[in-house]
């Protein structure tokens, strides 16, 4: 089944744009003529983008309504304003992506890549396959082990069943083998519903990049459902610290996304996962990085040390999105947070993009204290 766009317009020269860039990317179209049409087809029916022109009556209401309706409140949404709209605005009602008139081919098609590939991991987080395997719940808090069996299997969680046992509380470490596979996967949760049927479910939290990417591996091979993501996007990493990066992109993902870094700077490469922070359209991204062990420091330290002593060295970086966090799954900020200059710009008060990027450089003219470790890299 195909990506599906809602789109609602009354403008008939952006709708013949739209229908022409959204079919080269293979995204159904439904028009409606008005937002109360638009209301009624988000209640009954599932789409993966949310297209609006906030000019027509209602829109933004359609656009934040959507995050009410159970179907699509992850749905990618997408807003169509005016120059001059200022961006705070349009991303109070809900938009992740913002199109200005007059819209163009060009500029629609390089927006719309981002928001397929964010569009299509997020229905890939949905699809489950059912599939019965043993799992060992560990917990530092409760003590002890609970064994349960899964019923089914999804990239951001499993559902199990809970045969006369009550809902566990708390964060617990789970370790499974996924069938075909030898290698033993260990990946924190949460529980995050029971059904009155001795059912349960359990949500993945900042699962490692290596994990993230055998379970995704499986599931594609695994579901008739599972289709193919879009490739990573190349991009100019300008900025880097121990707690996140600063990348140049023309069509940057929207605060709240989900991403995976492949980093590489002569021989040493760097994976990680981390979430837009801030966003500045045909510029570039704020990205912090939500895996926090020791591992994920030692190598980004390792990473920083080759930049910091090979000043002329560019490094290669692809990011690819992974969806959009939910407010439940927001990292909670950390002590060593508060240390990181970058991270301070990033969730500081918000700056248009010029005193952002004029912060920017102020940062890099401050040399980093040697003792750190942390502070920013600039390539």
């Amino acid at each position: 089944m195909g990506l599906k766009a809602l789109l609602l317009c009354s403008d008939e020269k952006i709708v013949r744009v739209l229908r022409r860039v959204l079919g080269d990317l293979d995204i159904d179209v439904e028009l409606c003529a008005d937002a109360e049409a638009a209301l009624r087809k988000l209640t009954r029916q599932r789409f993966e983008a949310i297209v609006a022109d906030l000019s027509d009556d209602g829109a933004s209401g359609v656009v934040s309504s959507a995050r009410n309706a159970p179907c699509n409140k992850q749905a990618v949404a997408v807003a169509i304003v005016e120059q001059s709209v200022a961006l705070k605005v349009v991303f109070q009602t809900g938009a992740h992506f913002v199109l200005y008139k007059p819209v163009s081919s060009e500029r629609a098609k390089s927006s719309f890549r981002a928001a397929r590939a964010l569009m299509k991991s997020e229905r890939r987080r949905n699809i489950r396959v059912a599939v019965q395997i043993p799992v060992v719940m560990r917990s530092s808090e409760a003590g002890g082990n609970i064994k349960v069996t899964t019923i089914d299997l999804s990239e951001g969680g499993m559902a199990i069943a809970l045969p006369n046992r009550k809902r566990p509380v708390g964060r617990w470490q789970i370790a499974f083998t996924l069938p075909g596979t030898e290698r033993e996967l260990e990946i924190p949760a949460e529980f995050a519903w029971e059904s009155a049927k001795e059912q349960g479910g359990l949500r993945f939290v900042q699962p490692s990049a290596n994990a993230t990417a055998q379970l995704r591996d499986w599931l594609r091979q695994n579901s008739p459902e599972a289709e193919q993501d879009d490739p990573p996007i190349r991009c100019q990493l300008t900025d880097l610290s121990l707690g996140g990066c600063y990348l140049e992109i023309s069509s940057p993902f929207p605060a709240s996304s989900r991403v995976t870094l492949s980093m590489r700077a002569g021989t040493v490469e760097v994976r990680a996962q981390g979430i837009v922070r801030i966003m500045h359209p045909d510029k570039g991204m704020g990205v912090q990085f939500t895996q926090n062990t020791s591992e994920q420091r030692v190598a980004l330290e390792k990473f920083v040390g080759v930049l910091t002593e090979n000043r002329s060295l560019m490094p290669e970086l692809l990011v690819q999105a992974e969806g959009l966090e939910s407010d439940a799954m927001q990292r909670q900020p950390s002590a060593s947070d508060n240390e990181d200059p970058l991270l301070q710009l990033f969730c500081g008060e918000p700056l248009s993009a010029e005193a952002f990027h004029e912060a920017l450089r102020k940062q890099r003219a401050v040399p980093p204290p040697v003792e750190s470790g942390a502070s920013p890299a600039h390539a």
